[in-house]
Parts: C-alpha cells; sequence; structure tokens
C-alpha cells in the first residue's frame, strides 16, 4: 500500500523551537529508511508468521543507519536528536509495527551503553560499529558482588529482537546476603545467555520477544552500570559523552520511544481505513435499499459518521505527535544549555507520554470499529495495526493511571502553606472543614501514591524514594 497520504498528521521536518534537526547525515539515513519502507510493509504478514524479524529486514535496518542514530558520534553513531529517532520508529511503525517496535528497542539500547565505563562502549563497538544490543530492564534476575564484578542469574522476558543481538542490558537486583540492597543493568554477551522460544502473542507476533536465562554468569565492574548514577544523569559514560542526547533522563528517551511506535502503528490503521473507505459502499439491507442507488447502498465516503471518526482520529495522531516531540525537544534544549532537567519536567513529559499512547489507541479503536466484517480477515492491515497497538500499549511503560496520580500528586505538594484562621472555639481551623482539628493545612501526600520521578531513583521533593522497579519503568522490561 503505498503511503501517498499528506496531512497534517504526517511528520514535521523540525524539532520543537525552531531547531531544524535534520543534519545532511540523519536526513540520508532518513531518506534511506524510506526507501526500505514498502518493502517492509509487504513483509509484514510474513513477519508475523515467523513471529521474528526476517533476517532481511534486519540487514535492510542496519544498512540505513537508523540503529545508530542514538549512537556517539566516537563511536561510529550519529549522535542525533531524539526527535529524528521518533520520526524514524514512528515511520517504520506505520508499515509494520513488529519491525518499528524492534527497531525502537535495538535502537534506543545504543543510547544506553553510551551511559556505560569507555571499556564496555568500546568492548561492544570497538570491532563492529553496527553490533546490536536487545534488552530487557525487569528486575528479575541478581547479582552477587565478587571480587572483579558480579555474578549473575536469571530469567527475563519480553526481549524483543534478540534473535538478532550480540549483547543484551538486563535489570537485576544486587543482593547484600538475602537482602537486596540496590540495582544495576548488566551488559551481558549473547555466549553468556540462552534464548527460549516462547513467544506466542494476540499482537507485535513478529517481534521475537522471547525469554533469555543467565545461569551463573561472570559480568565485570565496566560491564555494569548503577542505576542511581543513570537516575541522577552522573554515569560513567557521561565522562566521554558530554552532548545534550546523554543529559536527558534514561526514563524520558526511552518511553517516548515505546509511544513513538505505538503512534506510527496506530497511524499505519489510519491509512489503511483511509485506502478502505474511499471505495468502500454499505451493502444494503431490505430496510436501506433504495431505488434511487439501484439497490445496491451508499457510499462510506458521505457518511457523517465515517468522516467525523476519520477527523478525531487525526487530531488524536496529531496532539500525540505534537506533545511527544515538544517534550522531548524541550529537555533537549534545557541539557544542550546545561540547565537542570526538574522533576516536573520529566513528570509532564511521562504524563503526556502515557496520554499519548491513550490517544493513539483511542483513535485506531474508532477507525476499526467502523471498518466492517472485511476488517476481521487475516490478511485486513487495519486489524494488525490494531492488534499491535493494543499490545503496545501493554508495555510497562503505558500506566497512565500510575503517571497521572504521580503527576497530579506532584502538583498538589508543591502547593504553598495555606494560612489558617484558627477557631480557638472548635479546635478546627478555617481551611480543615473535615474536622480534623489540626493548626495548620498543607496538601498531604497521596496515600500510598509514590511521588517519584517514573523512571529515575531521583525523589521528588517531599515524596518517597522510587523503588528500583520504578527506574525500569520505562524500559523494554515486561508488557503485564
Amino acid at each position: 500500500m503505498p503511503d501517498t497520504h499528506v496531512t497534517v498528521t504526517d511528520h514535521p521536518g523540525a524539532v520543537p523551537g525552531g531547531a531544524v534537526a535534520s543534519a545532511a547525515d540523519t536526513t540520508a539515513v532518513l531518506a534511506a529508511l524510506r526507501e526500505i519502507l514498502p518493502a517492509l510493509r509487504d513483509r509484514a504478514a510474513k513477519t508475523e508468521q515467523a513471529r521474528r524479524i526476517p533476517v532481511e529486514s534486519i540487514d535492510e535496518l542496519t544498512e540505513t543507519g537508523v540503529l545508530r542514530l542514538l549512537q556517539p558520534r566516537r563511536h561510529g553513531g550519529y549522535e542525533a536528536h531524539p526527535t529524528e529517532f521518533y520520526t524514524a520508529v514512528t515511520e517504520l511503525a506505520a508499515a509494520c509495527g513488529s519491525t518499528g517496535w524492534v527497531a525502537a528497542v535495538l535502537g534506543i539500547s545504543p543510547w544506553n551503553l553510551a551511559l556505560f565505563d569507555t571499556a564496555a562502549q568500546d568492548e561492544v563497538w570497538g570491532g563492529d560499529q553496527n553490533a546490536r544490543l536487545c534488552s530487557s530492564y525487569a528486575l528479575t534476575g541478581t547479582a552477587t558482588p565478587v571480587e572483579g564484578g558480579y555474578r549473575l542469574s536469571g530469567r527475563w522476558g519480553f526481549a524483543s529482537g534478540c534473535d538478532h543481538a550480540q549483547w543484551v542490558l538486563l535489570g537485576a537486583r544486587v543482593m547484600d546476603g538475602d537482602t537486596a540492597a540496590g540495582s544495576c543493568t548488566f551488559l551481558v554477551p549473547a555466549a553468556d545467555y540462552t534464548v527460549l522460544d516462547v513467544w506466542q502473542a494476540v499482537g507485535l507476533r513478529g517481534t521475537g520477544s522471547n525469554d533469555l536465562v543467565v545461569e551463573d554468569v561472570f559480568v565485570p565492574d565496566h560491564r555494569v552500570l548503577d542505576s542511581g548514577s543513570v537516575g541522577k544523569c552522573e554515569t560513567p559514560g557521561n565522562a566521554v559523552n558530554d552532548g545534550p542526547l546523554y543529559r536527558i533522563p534514561f526514563g524520558c528517551v526511552h518511553t517516548s520511544a515505546i509511544t513513538a511506535a505505538i503512534i506510527g502503528m496506530a497511524r499505519g490503521g489510519y491509512h489503511a481505513h483511509l485506502d478502505q473507505q474511499r471505495d468502500r459502499i454499505r451493502v444494503a439491507l431490505p430496510g436501506d435499499a433504495t431505488k434511487d442507488s439501484g439497490f445496491t447502498g451508499s457510499a462510506f465516503r458521505g457518511d457523517p459518521a465515517t468522516l467525523t471518526r476519520i477527523a478525531e482520529a487525526s487530531a488524536e495522531l496529531d496532539a500525540a505527535w505534537v506533545l511527544l516531540t515538544h517534550n522531548i525537544g524541550r529537555l533537549y534544549d534545557l541539557a544542550a544549555t546545561g540547565a537542570p532537567i526538574t522533576p516536573p519536567e520529566r513528570l509532564r513529559l511521562r504524563r503526556d507520554q502515557v496520554r499519548g499512547t491513550e490517544r493513539a489507541v483511542y483513535a485506531v479503536d474508532r477507525l476499526f470499529e467502523n471498518s466492517g466484517g472485511r476488517a476481521l480477515r487475516p490478511d485486513s492491515v487495519i486489524q494488525r495495526c490494531w492488534r499491535d497497538a493494543h499490545a503496545g500499549r501493554a508495555h510497562a511503560a503505558n500506566d497512565p493511571e500510575r503517571v497521572y496520580r504521580m503527576f497530579g500528586s506532584a502538583e498538589l505538594a508543591a502547593a504553598q502553606p495555606v494560612p489558617q484562621t484558627a477557631r480557638r472555639d472548635s479546635g478546627r481551623s478555617e481551611s480543615a472543614p473535615d474536622g480534623a482539628g489540626q493548626e495548620s493545612v498543607m496538601v498531604a501526600p497521596v496515600p500510598g501514591v509514590t511521588r517519584t520521578n517514573p523512571a529515575t531513583t531521583e525523589a521528588i521533593p517531599g515524596a518517597k524514594a522510587v523503588s528500583a522497579a520504578d527506574a525500569a519503568s520505562g524500559a523494554e522490561a515486561r508488557r503485564s
């Protein structure tokens, strides 16, 4: 299906704030990527059937350079603006949801590796600048400190693209006896883990998101990254990779990539729906048939409900994309000037990121509902896009209720104390109508809600510390 649609829903060519993001090299990457989109689109059904990305697709992606967009220049990457990478991911996902998803995961890993000790970067990229890394950041493994490093064991799920990776980034708890004392990300070569072929799913079927098993493997210190340093944006890699790209919080960069892929899947469904509706005729039922139409029914291109849903879906996808790129552009600009990226900035991005996912899923839902019975067939593009978007929504990065509560709680916690006028006759303050009897009232934390940056270990002032699991909330961890 040729993508000839030119609407406001398509990608802008500049980063929010007016700065043109495309240097000549990244422009060439995106141009090369667009050359292979028709082949990826045609290969989408084969990708689902194989339950993994075909080798030819991975080779084509590698040749375009898209997987090196966020890789440091010192190691043959482009060190591009994040919006350039999200643009690539979104366009890929519109052509094939599984391919776009794997590109997002494999393409974000070089950014993460750039935060490691230089020895780890040299070990991976010294011999092959196109080396691929998959990831699974859920803390389902354990690591025991030993001389010179750690002994790592565990089983990790949802390692998308692992069949094509030479390395993996794994999250694990660091043990002090029987107690978890912290958490780290461990860089492990393919020779040290086993891939279990378990991926069977209703959506994103072609991602090959299999399980990985590590059994008592030694990981040297230089291949270990402490979660606390990531949360503070003060990692060993920042000493050499000091550009603004690597001073943006992990949870902001990674979660946005996940949403970019889902927006792309919904866009793919949007374009498929437009192509279908242009020539679709409503089949006449006994009560609907008229002589004027020759008892054949009416065209959907004139149906008010159809036109309304198209407009709604387009608006939702535009809003999701504009907020996503605006927020990451804002953080990039702050990092470029050396200004701090505050917890409110991070939470605002996460608020709009999860909302962007909701918008994309809502948009493709509205279109799929109006696509008729033929959309249920296995060869229907929109049903695949619909399934893929819902599968992506299940990722741990997309937890709107949790993120919204954190944002709202942080907003209230930032409120100033409310002046009190004590009512001594009743022991109540004027601002405490609930009869609490307190002398002064401040906005209190919401019970049971941890108010932190959802993707780092840096707590919002006045809030409980974020857990290690929360530190990996934006990672390729799990979808349940």
